[in-house]
């Protein structure tokens, strides 16, 4: 008979849902890079981007909420302090930062329909390749984020209670 493992207490559930986020909301540019290179079908790959953006954007926030109940349980030194703190931080930043880069693409990709004035072709072009540009400096936030969790686990040996 197959026995399940037991479902972790949200403070464990950390480390297994940190890389959702990261893979999710790394992912988005490629999408918005092909739908600005594929005429065809831009259209389908700036949805599916957005779609990336808002799953990523939510694993963002459940990411944020499982690591404030895990960081409660670390114990503490003076070296592990100080990190700890910085990736609480950039994790508040990054979730911040992507609920607005979503609600600014989504903004960009339905706000001209709703107000029934489409753009013309070069502005949504030009729009979206701004928007990529910005997106990619905010992904460093999210990179900086990452690799302050991984010193966590790798340098201190910080890890979740399973």
């Amino acid at each position: 008979m197959i026995k399940l493992p037991a479902i972790p207490q949200w403070d464990a559930l950390h480390p297994l849902v940190v890389h959702f986020p990261v893979a999710l909301l790394l992912t988005v540019p490629v999408f918005i890079v092909i739908g600005l290179i594929w005429k065809k079908h831009r259209d389908c790959f700036f949805l599916c981007s957005l779609f990336l953006l808002i799953l990523g954007t939510v694993a963002v926030f459940v990411a944020v909420s499982t690591g404030e109940e895990a960081g409660e349980l670390v114990e503490r030194s003076a070296a592990i302090s100080p990190v700890l703190k910085e990736h609480s931080e950039l994790a508040e930043t990054t979730r911040t930062v992507f609920s607005i880069l979503t609600l600014v693409y989504a903004g960009v990709l339905f706000l001209p329909s709703i107000l029934k004035k489409e753009l013309k072709p070069v502005l949504k072009f030009t729009a979206i390749v701004v928007f990529l540009i910005v997106y990619l400096v905010c992904a460093l936030i999210l990179a900086n984020t990452a690799a302050h969790g991984g010193r966590l686990v790798h340098e201190f040996g910080v890890h979740s209670l399973l």
